[in-house]
C-alpha cells in the first residue's frame, strides 16, 4: 500500500524541494507518480480507483469534469513529479485543492462505500497538501487491521453556488423513467453528509419537472436549470451504460460541472406493470393477524372465493378477472385484498373509464338479478342464518367424532364461510344500514361488559355469551383472547358446563384434553354436509383454497358427496347464495345401523335432559324452536302468530342487522374449525401450532389415515412479517411495494359525522383527557376504547366497517384512509378530525 513517510519531508518550507529521495515514501512500487485525468491510464480502475476512473471515463466523453490528476495506487516515478502537479494545479498554492478518496473497491455496481474513506476540501500549500494525502491514504486501513487498495484523486477546489446530488432514475420508487434531483445553495458536501436538507425535485426522462418538495421559500435551482441537469443524467447513462447518482455544481458564471458519477446501487423493486392494487383493507378487520399455511386454507380461500360470488352477481367486475386471481390473496402470511376489484380505489384513467362500454354492459346484465336480489336478500340472510346455527348447534363433541368426521365437519365449514362472506359482501353493499343500527361489536362490548358487572370470570364468558367472539380474532395458536377494558387483550378458555338461551348462539364448553380412548376410524356416523350452490354465472369462479395464484401445496377440495335434497327457500328467478343443507338427509350406504340413541350424529337423538356434551349446544328442554341469532323478520303483511316469541331487545344477538349476524356466523364457523383443528391434532399426535403448518389437503389426508407429511417436523413457523401498507403492488421475489394515493386527502374518507379536536393516542401509551385514537385497521378488538374517545383515524377501513358503524352509534368522529397515520401522528400530537369532510390536520385547526 501506498503511505506517506514524512521522514523524508522533515524541515520542508512551500517552495523548497523535498529532501530524501521522494517526497512519497513507497514500499516495492511502481508506476508513475501523478497521472492527469485526460491521460488513458487514469481510466484504468485498478490504477486509479473507481471515482478517479469514471470522472477520466466522463471528460474524454465531453461531459463536464475539473481537471486533476491522480496519485495511482502504488506509485512511484520521479521524486519531483508529485511537487510540479501540485504547483501547476493550485497554481503555485494560491488556489485550494479538493484531495478525495478513490479505491477500486468504492462506487462500483455491487457497492457503493459511500462515505466511508476520507476526503479533504480546501486544501491549501504544500504542507497541507502532504497531510491530505495521508489523511485520505491512512483512511484505507480497516478496524480488522486490513487495507483497501487506494488511489488520490485531486482536484480543484470550486466554489458552487448550488449543488446536489441527481439520481438518473428514482430510486425510491425503483422507477427508471423519473430522475430524482436534489439540492441545496452551495456545495453538495453538506447534502450528502445529512448536515442539510436539500429541496427535492421529479423529473421525467426529458426533463420536465414533474413535483417539488421544497424546503426553502425560493428553490435554489430554475427550470432551465433543471432541464440541464437531466440532458446530463441522459448523457452519463449514454457514456456508462446505466443511470448513474450524480454530484454536481452550478458556479458563479453558471456553469455545470459533474464531481463524481457512480452507478445507482439500491434501487428499489420495482412492481411489473399492470401488477395488481392491494391492500389489507376491510380483511384486515376480520384477519388481522399473521396466519399459518391452514389458517390461510381455512380462512383467506373461503373469503377471497365469497366475494368473487358476490362481486360477479353485482356484476361489478369483469368475470375474467375473477378467474384469473383471486379476490383476497396473503403475503407473509397476512391477509390482503385486490383493492380495484372492491372498489377501494378510483379508476386508474376516469374519463376511459367512462367511455369503456363493458362496466355498462356487465352491470345491466346483472342489474336484474340485482334488483330482485335487494329485495329478496334479507329472506335469504335470514335462511342461511338460521341454517347455519340449526347446524351449529348439531355438531357433536370434536371427541365423539372419528378422524374422518372431523374432516368432514371442516369440509362444511369451509364451504359455509363461502356462503357467509358472499351473503355479507351483498349484505353490505345492497341492503341499507340503519343510521344507528347495532353491530355485533356493539353486542359483544355490552355482552362483555355485563358479564363481568356479574362476576363472571373471563374464562367462562365465552361458554356463557358466545357473541362475545366477535371482539375477537381466530387463531389455531393462541387461546381466545377477550379485550380488557383498557384495550388489552385476556386470555381464557370456555367453560366446561355453561348454559345458553336458545337465542344466545351455540355453546363452546372447555375442550377436553384428557387421554380419553380413540373412536374407531369408521366412515362418519354423521350426515356430511355439502357444497354450497354458487350461481350458475360464477360456477368458474377461482378453485376454492386459492389464496395465491401458485401457491405451494396449492389447496384441492375433494368432491362434493351426495348432493342435498332441501334447499332454502328462494324468491322465484333470485339467485341461490345461501348454504344448501338437508333436515334429513339420507344415511349414507356405510353408516353404521342400530337405535337412534347410539348413534352420536347431527340427527341423533339424545337425552332430553343431557346437554353437557354438545358443543354447540341444543335448546335446553322446553324451550322454543331457534330460528337462528337473528331473529325471522315477520313477512310484510303478515301478523305474527300467536304465542310467538317477542321481539328480541337491542342487547340480544337476535337484534343484528342482516350483514352483523352474518358477521357473528363467520366468526363462529371460524372458532368451530379451531375446535375441530386442535382436536385433529391430538388425534394425528401433534399439536396446534405444528399442524397449521400443514395445508389443508395434507390434514384431511393425515384424518383419512394416510399419515403425516414427511416433512414435518422440519417446517418452521413462518417469520414474523410488519403489517402491511395500506395499498402495496408485488414485485419480483413478492417484494412489497408500497404505493401512496398522493396528495393530501386523496384516499381518506369521513365515516362518522362530527368535528372533534384532541391527542393522538396510540391505545398503549397513558390515556390523554382528549383522546383521538390512531390505529393501523379498525381492528373489532379495540370496540372498548371507543367509550370516553375524542375521535378515531385509521389508516384502513370503509364506511362499513365495525368500528365505523359501532364509532357512528357513539357520534364519534371518525376518517379512515389516512396514509400512514400511525408514524405520521404519534401518541400527543394535537390532531384536528373532521369526520364531515374527512380530513385530519396537525394542531387545533384554528
Amino acid at each position: 500500500m501506498t503511505t506517506l513517510d514524512e521522514r523524508h519531508g522533515e524541515g520542508a518550507r512551500d517552495g523548497d524541494e523535498p529532501r530524501g529521495e521522494v517526497a512519497l515514501g513507497l514500499a516495492p512500487a511502481y508506476g508513475p507518480a501523478t497521472v492527469p485525468l485526460r491521460e488513458p491510464l487514469a481510466a484504468v480502475v485498478a490504477k486509479a480507483g473507481s471515482k478517479a476512473a469514471n470522472l477520466a471515463r466522463a471528460a474524454g466523453a465531453g461531459l463536464p469534469v475539473l481537471p486533476g490528476f491522480v496519485i495511482p495506487y502504488q506509485a512511484q516515478g520521479d521524486p519531483h513529479s508529485l511537487r510540479r502537479a501540485w504547483q501547476a494545479l493550485s497554481d503555485g498554492g494560491s488556489r485550494p485543492l479538493v484531495v478525495r478518496s478513490s479505491s477500486p473497491q468504492e462506487d462500483t455496481e455491487e457497492s457503493s462505500l459511500a462515505g466511508q474513506f476520507a476526503s479533504v476540501l480546501d486544501v491549501r500549500g504544500w504542507q497541507d497538501f502532504r497531510t491530505a494525502v495521508r489523511t485520505v491514504l491512512d483512511s484505507a486501513r480497516r478496524a480488522d487491521g486490513s487495507a483497501a487498495p487506494m488511489a488520490v484523486l485531486v482536484q480543484p477546489m470550486l466554489t458552487a453556488r448550488v449543488g446536489g446530488v441527481m439520481f438518473g432514475a428514482d430510486p425510491v420508487e425503483g422507477r427508471t423513467d423519473r430522475m430524482l434531483v436534489s439540492a441545496v445553495r452551495g456545495g453538495p458536501d453538506s447534502l450528502v453528509s445529512g448536515a442539510q436538507q436539500g429541496t427535492n425535485y421529479w423529473l421525467s426522462g426529458r426533463g420536465r419537472l414533474l413535483r417539488t418538495e421544497s424546503a426553502e421559500a425560493e428553490p435554489p435551482l430554475t427550470r432551465r436549470e433543471l432541464f440541464r441537469l437531466a440532458r446530463l443524467a441522459r448523457r452519463a447513462r449514454q457514456v456508462f451504460g446505466g443511470p448513474q447518482d450524480i454530484e454536481f455544481g452550478f458556479d458563479e458564471d453558471g456553469r455545470l460541472w459533474l464531481f463524481q458519477s457512480r452507478p445507482i446501487t439500491a434501487m428499489a423493486a420495482r412492481p411489473a406493470r399492470g401488477a395488481r392494487l392491494l391492500g389489507p383493507g376491510p380483511v384486515a378487520e376480520t384477519l388481522p393477524d399473521q396466519l399459518l399455511p391452514l389458517e390461510e386454507d381455512l380462512w383467506v380461500a373461503p373469503m377471497a372465493r365469497g366475494l368473487a360470488a358476490a362481486l360477479d352477481i353485482g356484476g361489478t367486475a369483469p368475470r375474467r378477472l375473477l378467474r384469473s386471481a383471486p379476490v383476497v390473496t396473503t403475503v407473509g402470511g397476512r391477509a390482503a385484498a385486490d383493492l380495484r376489484l372492491l372498489g377501494a380505489v378510483p379508476p386508474r384513467h376516469r374519463w376511459l373509464a367512462l367511455l369503456n362500454p363493458a362496466p355498462g354492459a356487465r352491470r345491466l346484465a346483472a342489474a336484474w338479478r340485482v334488483g330482485r336480489l335487494a329485495a329478496a336478500l334479507p329472506g335469504l340472510t335470514t335462511d342461511l342464518v338460521a341454517d347455519v346455527d340449526r347446524l351449529l348447534a348439531e355438531v357433536p363433541a370434536p371427541g365423539e367424532l372419528s378422524p374422518a368426521a372431523l374432516a368432514d365437519e371442516l369440509r362444511w365449514t369451509r364451504r359455509a364461510l363461502v356462503s357467509l362472506h358472499a351473503q355479507e359482501a351483498l349484505a353490505g353493499a345492497l341492503l341499507p344500514q340503519p343510521p344507528s343500527g347495532r353491530t355485533a361489536a356493539g353486542t359483544a362490548l355490552a355482552a362483555l361488559t355485563a358479564a363481568r358487572a356479574r362476576g363472571i370470570p373471563d374464562e367462562r364468558i365465552v361458554a356463557t355469551d358466545p357473541v362475545v367472539l366477535a371482539l375477537t380474532a381466530p387463531s389455531l395458536r393462541n387461546p381466545v383472547r377477550l379485550p380488557s377494558a383498557s384495550g388489552g387483550a385476556t386470555a381464557q378458555e370456555p367453560a366446561r358446563d355453561a348454559v345458553r338461551s336458545p337465542v344466545d348462539g351455540p355453546r363452546f364448553p372447555a375442550e377436553d384434553t384428557t387421554n380419553r380412548p380413540h373412536p374407531p376410524d369408521t366412515p362418519p356416523q354423521t350426515p356430511d354436509r355439502h357444497g354450497t350452490r354458487l350461481p350458475a354465472d360464477a360456477t368458474n369462479l377461482p378453485a376454492e383454497g386459492t389464496t395465491n395464484p401458485n401457491p405451494p401445496h396449492a389447496p384441492t377440495e375433494p368432491p362434493a358427496q351426495t348432493p342435498d335434497t332441501r334447499g332454502t327457500r328462494h324468491p322465484a328467478n333470485a339467485p341461490n347464495l345461501t348454504a344448501e343443507v338437508t333436515a334429513n338427509p339420507p344415511r349414507p350406504p356405510d353408516a353404521p345401523t342400530g337405535p337412534p340413541a347410539q348413534q352420536p350424529g347431527r340427527n341423533a337423538v339424545r337425552p332430553p335432559d343431557d346437554t353437557r356434551n354438545l358443543p354447540f349446544g341444543a335448546p335446553p328442554t322446553g324451550a322454543a324452536p331457534a330460528e337462528g341469532l337473528a331473529q325471522r323478520p315477520a313477512r310484510e303483511g303478515t301478523v305474527p302468530p300467536a304465542g310467538s316469541r317477542p321481539t328480541p331487545d337491542r342487547a340480544s344477538p337476535a337484534s343484528l342487522p342482516p350483514r352483523e349476524a352474518l358477521r357473528l356466523r363467520i366468526r363462529w364457523a371460524q372458532e368451530l374449525q379451531v375446535r375441530l383443528v386442535r382436536e385433529a391434532a391430538r388425534r394425528v399426535g401433534t399439536n396446534p401450532a405444528r399442524v397449521g403448518l400443514m395445508r389443508w389437503p395434507e390434514l384431511a389426508d393425515a384424518l383419512h389415515g394416510h399419515g403425516l407429511p414427511a416433512d414435518l417436523a422440519d417446517r418452521t413457523a413462518p417469520a414474523a412479517t410488519p403489517p402491511l401498507p395500506d395499498s402495496f403492488r408485488l414485485a419480483g421475489g413478492g417484494v412489497v411495494v408500497a404505493e401512496g394515493f398522493g396528495g393530501r386527502g386523496n384516499g381518506m374518507r369521513g365515516v362518522s359525522a362530527g368535528r372533534a379536536v384532541g391527542t393522538a393516542w396510540d391505545g398503549l401509551a397513558p390515556r390523554p383527557p382528549d383522546p383521538v385514537l390512531v390505529v393501523r385497521s379498525l381492528d373489532p378488538g379495540l370496540a372498548p376504547l371507543l367509550p370516553g374517545l375524542t375521535g378515531l383515524v385509521a389508516q384502513t377501513g370503509s364506511p362499513l366497517s365495525h368500528l365505523a358503524v359501532l364509532a357512528r352509534e357513539f357520534r364519534l368522529p371518525a376518517v379512515v384512509g389516512v396514509a400512514d397515520a400511525v408514524e405520521r401522528f404519534p401518541a400527543g400530537t394535537r390532531l384536528t378530525v373532521d369526520g364531515t369532510a374527512g380530513d385530519v390536520r396537525l394542531g387545533d385547526g384554528s
